[in-house]
């Protein structure tokens, strides 16, 4: 009998309608964090793809919450208040959810390393496309440094990201 309450509890934490903005709001707050100004030179160009993160976590454990249309509108939010070209953050994260889709049943329950190797060879090709639609737009080559630095950035701050995006999760929706 416990355990039906459990799941009942669950249920309607995860059907509450707060809780089914949490994907949304969560990726939202990774854009505000993505855009916040730091005094350290250079520092615009190699900031962390904070909002990768949420994207990757939120299409492996909630995808239906953020939907195509939502994330396209966050992508194109981001490159306005940031001053990149409209659109290219938009096309990555979209590029990115419908990338992963197909695979996100083997990244729901394995160990962490696992997800995290997931998310490495996604950051790895997000970055090249940025890169590559970086280089189209400005007719030349970028410096590559900056975006391999940014990789290994975003790829070495994801476990903390992950950690605080899963905690939120289990705190307000549960672990359905």
């Amino acid at each position: 009998m416990a355990f039906g309450s459990v799941t009942a509890s669950i249920r309607q934490r995860a059907d509450n309608p707060v809780a089914r903005l949490l994907p949304l709001a969560t990726t939202l707050v990774a854009v505000l964090i993505s855009i916040q100004p730091v005094a350290i030179p250079g520092y615009a160009a190699m900031t962390p793809a904070f909002t990768l993160m949420a994207v990757y976590h939120w299409t492996i454990y909630r995808p239906n919450l953020l939907p195509p249309a939502p994330l396209f509108l966050v992508g194109l939010v981001q490159d306005l208040l940031a001053g990149a070209p409209p659109g290219t953050t938009s096309l990555i994260l979209l590029l990115a959810r419908v990338g992963l889709l197909p695979y996100r049943r083997y990244f729901v329950d394995p160990p962490f390393p696992f997800v995290w190797a997931g998310f490495t060879l996604l950051t790895g090709s997000a970055m090249l496309l940025l890169w590559s639609l970086h280089c189209l737009l400005d007719r030349g080559f970028v410096d590559f440094r900056g975006t391999v630095f940014r990789a290994v950035l975003t790829i070495s701050l994801f476990p903390v990201a992950s950690f605080v995006l899963g905690r939120t999760q289990r705190a307000l929706m549960g672990t359905g």
